[in-house]
């Protein structure tokens, strides 16, 4: 396991429009900066977490395929562990060839969930994320690891009628409160947009006991983000040295991706890198 630490932070604007992504994503006519084609390198597959979107991914995909690389961004449906985990290896399914996969806060949990079960996973990276242990839930983590520098998040639950009429329940964060929590180093606006675009997620999610923890077996990478306010960065610390990962600091907030996407970006090469 090795540590590095970076304390440089970069602003990246985050693009509401679905088509922005999609051409972040698109292949590249160009010659990747590396000399080396995306066909040679695996398929980056990029899971965000809850409280956001794909779009969150924007400046770190762009930077992935100026490398080489082939990117996949996922829509999370945050619809709970089990399930979200079934909805990733059915794309992961679809995607032919070499994989590493990149999980931001909960969307760590559900590829150390997937990758298991999907044999041709390189690494496993771990962005402010969770990286639970078979049997483990979200909820019992932070509750065994509290930290008094990170304060409660500002959560608002809601209940909703389903179709069958049951009853089910969502949570988001504060609005108002967003940037604090999630978002501290994102330009003001920035911020205000992504907490205007965040997408709820649904409170069993933190109930939901991990069934695998790909970490096991495969190599893993893990950015712990020192100035973390929505996962304390000590946890953070805990579940990527438990895991055996390589472990890079950066002084950011939980929304690294956003503004760090250099580090983030960095970070994935190194693992592509020691297992290609």
């Amino acid at each position: 396991m090795s540590t590095e630490k970076h304390t440089g932070r970069t602003g990246a604007a985050v693009g509401t429009a679905a088509a922005a992504l999609l051409a972040s994503l698109a292949p590249s006519p160009a010659v990747a900066q590396d000399q080396e084609s995306a066909a040679a390198k695996p398929t980056v597959v990029l899971v965000h977490g809850a409280f956001a979107d794909a779009s969150g991914w924007m400046e770190t995909a762009s930077r992935l395929r100026h490398k080489g690389f082939k990117v996949q961004a996922v829509a999370n449906p945050l619809r709970g562990l089990d399930y979200d985990t079934a909805y990733l290896q059915g794309t992961l399914k679809g995607i032919e060839g070499p994989k590493i996969l990149v999980g931001h806060s909960y969307g760590g949990a559900v590829i150390t969930n997937a990758a298991a079960e999907i044999p041709d996973v390189k690494a496993l990276v771990y962005v402010a994320a969770f990286a639970p242990d078979a049997g483990e839930t979200l909820g019992a983590l932070l509750e065994r690891h509290p930290d008094p520098g990170v304060p409660p998040l500002p959560q608002h639950a809601f209940q909703f009628t389903r179709p069958d009429g049951s009853t089910g329940t969502e949570v988001m964060l504060d609005p108002a409160e967003f940037a604090d929590a999630f978002a501290a180093d994102v330009p003001p606006k920035t911020a205000a947009l992504m907490a205007a675009s965040q997408r709820p997620i649904a409170a069993e999610a933190f109930g939901q006991p991990a069934r695998q923890a790909a970490w096991k077996t495969i190599p893993s990478w893990a950015l712990v983000a020192t100035k973390d306010h929505a996962i304390a960065p000590s946890l953070e610390r805990f579940m990527a040295q438990r895991a055996d990962a390589h472990i890079t600091e950066v002084n950011s907030s939980h929304a690294v991706m956003v503004s760090n996407p250099h580090v983030v970006a960095d970070v994935i090469n190194q693992a592509y890198r020691a297992t290609r």
